[in-house]
This record gives C-alpha cells, structure tokens and sequence, in this order.
C-alpha cells in the first residue's frame, strides 16, 4: 500500500501542468511584431532609393533628410531598422574614419515638438543626465538637445518613427533640419529621417518644413496578395512543422488582408491567430475554417481596442447605446441617445456636452464600425433623422466597457444581467 501511494505520488508530482508543443508552432517568433527579417524582396525598389538617400554618410557628407510614408505593415520601419544595421556594419568595417550614432524614437504617444526634444535629449544623454518631462523652456530644451548632438561628433541620424503624433506642432521638424546651417551644431552633422503612416501627414507640415524634412521622399505602397504570399511562405518554412499548414491557408490570408489594406502585419497576424486556433483545438493542420474564425477574432479584438481608445465621452455615448439597446429601445434617434448620455453624465458628477458635441461622438461611432445608423424620412415636411444602433456584438461593447468603469458608480454588470435576461448574451 505504502509503495502504491509512493509510486501514484511521484507520478502525479511528474507530470507536466503545461506541455511544449511540437506539432504546430517550430518558432512562433518568427511571425511575431518585433522579428526582423533579412531579406525584402517585395521592396527592391524602395530599398534602392532608400540605399541612394543614405549614399552622403558613407561619403561622410552632410546627411539628406527622408521623409519615409505608408500604411501600417508596408515594411517601413522594418527596411529602415535593416538598412540602419547594414550601414552601421560597414562604417565600421570599412570606413574607421567616419563616427556614426542612429538614434531611434517612436513616437508614439508624444503629441507635441517639446515632448518629442525632451525623449531625444534623454535618449542621446543616457542615465547620468536626464532633463525633467515639463518645466524647462523650449529653448533651454532645445539646446540641451543641439549640445547631445555635437558630443556625438560625427554623423547623428535621429529616426523618428510615427512622426505625425506630435500633429500640426511641427517647431522640432523645422528646428532640427537647420541646426547646423544655423551653427547650432558644429561639431556634428545631423540628418532626420521621419517615418509616418498618415499620408495627409505631409500636407499639415507648414512649407519652411516641408522644404527641409522632406529632401527625400520615399513612399512604401500596400502589398499585393502574391507579395503577401511571398512574405508568408518565408516566415512559414520558419515558423511551423513541415506539412502543418493546408494549401489554401496562406493564399487566403494573403487575399483577406490585401482587400483591407495591404499588410504584412495583419496576414501574419491572422496567420499565427489561425494557426494557435488549430493548437487550442488538438486540431492536426491548420485549415481555411481556422483562418476564418480567426479573422473574426481578429476583427472582434480591433473593434474593442477602437472602443476602450475612445474618449470620457465617446465612451459615455457608447454606453448609453449599450444601456438603451439591452433594454431593448435601440434602433433610436440622437434625441434619445442624448437623454440617456446626460443622465449617466448626472450620475458620475460631469459636466454634459452638447447635443452638437453628441453628435460628432455618434459619426466617429459611425466611423470606427461601432454603430449602424439607417435613415428615415419622415417626408417632405418632417425631413430625414438617422436611428442608431450597435454594429458589434453586445458582449465586446460591454467587456470594453468593464475595462473603462470597473471603479465607477456606471454597473455595467447590472447591463451584463439585463443583456443575459433579455436573451443578448451567450
């Protein structure tokens, strides 16, 4: 008895909680966000121009600034992370007598030229002498910033990637450019190299701007489905066992996401959504049902980020919908939607926008995907009014809404059991 319990212990004790996978999955890295890849055979002839607008450094003439733009996953940053390395290699290799630094800033988040100059100075200064985020002078920021710089002696490219965050206040982008024609840097010759998804980004710049950031312009189109299909076989031979996938899954992914915008990111994204679909399941291969159900994951995901990024009272509209539509009041007019966003505004003490700003909130709802709205005419003297109502599934407005007011005096359980009784939820 005493050795049954001994050998039933020890086995219990062994056996793994969670287990490797090795039917899937080889190196699920490779089809993640932060993998660099090393080859671009879909962007030869952007890595040409790029390749010619960096030419100056080796030279060791003074920079170009690049003005790099394009949709989301087009391989912008991905060219420029590979192209910045190789450049780096070689002035090592070959051109001892030329001092390169790259500086890298997202910036993302960083809406305004200050916020933008304050990171750069702290980037370039590393730990031992950093600047406080507000409170300086733009000025005193600004020569902090040309005094980094010229410790560099030698050539400073400053990448700074989403550069259309910091919107119409453009003071760094004019600044920056003619640091050294305006000798405020000597010792070092600085080049920008700004990178957007916004193509209107471009037209915001004011011209003394436009003339100087935009030297050399590089555009970054869409993918089409067979570039798509190219990049998603290479990561695939990498990422997955031999025979995991079916023929038509990649063809797919490829299509999907060319119809919406020509991604990279997004057919790898559904790529690896269909693929840890299949691992979930116990499933063998991965299949064109799991590419379509993890599109609808997918989709559902982006449509709650959209929701939970909207603001205080873009979310107070969104859940007076929400609070009318599980009582069942919704398709309804604005007149509507309005009196219930007031009362919610009365019960967590805010000050109500007007029926104008209430308005605006229900397009962008409109625009995001968020609701539907039909229009009625009520005939030539009554004129026309839009009912509204929820263009996503109750459940993903009310688990982005959970995240918003869980510390609230909004309940929005008490909408989850009124959606539950009303039949809404699963």
């Amino acid at each position: 008895m005493n050795r049954w319990f001994d050998i039933h212990t020890y086995t219990i004790q062994t056996m793994s909680y969670f287990e490797q996978d090795t039917t899937i999955f080889e190196n699920q890295d490779v089809l993640r966000d932060d993998y660099q890849p090393t080859q671009f055979g879909e962007r030869d002839e952007e890595l040409e121009a790029y390749k010619a607008a960096l030419q100056p450094v080796v030279d060791g003439a003074q920079p170009r600034n690049i003005f790099i733009y394009g949709k989301t996953g087009v391989g912008k940053t991905a060219v420029t992370t590979f192209l910045l390395n190789k450049l780096q290699e070689d002035v090592e290799e070959h051109y001892p007598e030329i001092n390169l630094s790259t500086v890298l800033l997202n910036c993302n988040g960083l809406t305004s030229s200050y916020q933008v100059a304050v990171h750069l100075v702290n980037t370039l200064a590393g730990t031992d002498d950093q600047i406080p985020p507000t409170g300086l002078p733009a000025r005193t920021v600004y020569e902090r910033l040309y005094e980094e710089i010229n410790r560099r002696a030698g050539t400073v490219l400053i990448v700074l990637d989403e550069i259309d965050s910091i919107g119409n206040d453009d003071d760094l982008l004019y600044e920056l450019p003619r640091a050294r024609s305006n000798n405020y840097v000597t010792e070092s010759k600085p080049g920008i190299i700004g990178i957007s998804n916004d193509f209107s980004f471009r037209d915001t710049l004011s011209p003394k701007v436009e003339d100087t950031l935009c030297e050399r312009e590089i555009h970054f189109p869409p993918y089409d489905a067979l570039e798509l299909q190219n990049i998603l076989n290479r990561r695939a031979e990498l990422a997955f066992y031999e025979g995991v996938l079916d023929d038509e899954v990649i063809p797919l992914c490829s299509a999907l996401a060319e119809k919406d915008r020509g991604s990279a990111r997004q057919a790898l994204d559904l790529l690896f959504e269909a693929a840890d679909i299949t691992r979930q399941n116990d499933d063998e291969r991965v299949t064109v049902e799991h590419v379509r159900e993890a599109q609808q994951v997918l989709e559902e995901k982006k449509i709650q980020e959209c929701m939970r990024e909207l603001t205080m009272h873009g979310h107070l509209v969104l859940c007076a919908i929400v609070s009318l539509g599980v009582n069942g009041e919704t398709p309804t007019r604005s007149q509507r939607i309005n009196e219930r966003y007031q009362q919610l505004c009365e019960q967590i003490d805010e000050d109500p926008l007007s029926l104008r700003s209430v308005h605006n909130h229900l397009n962008d709802l409109l625009m995001l995907g968020i609701l539907d709205a039909d229009e009625r005419n009520t005939g030539r003297q009554g004129g026309s009014y839009f009912n509204y109502r929820l263009a996503v599934p109750i459940g993903s407005a009310l688990d982005a809404l959970d995240d918003i007011y869980q510390h609230s005096q909004i309940d929005v359980d008490h909408l989850r059991r009124v959606a539950t009784r009303q039949g809404l939820l699963d």
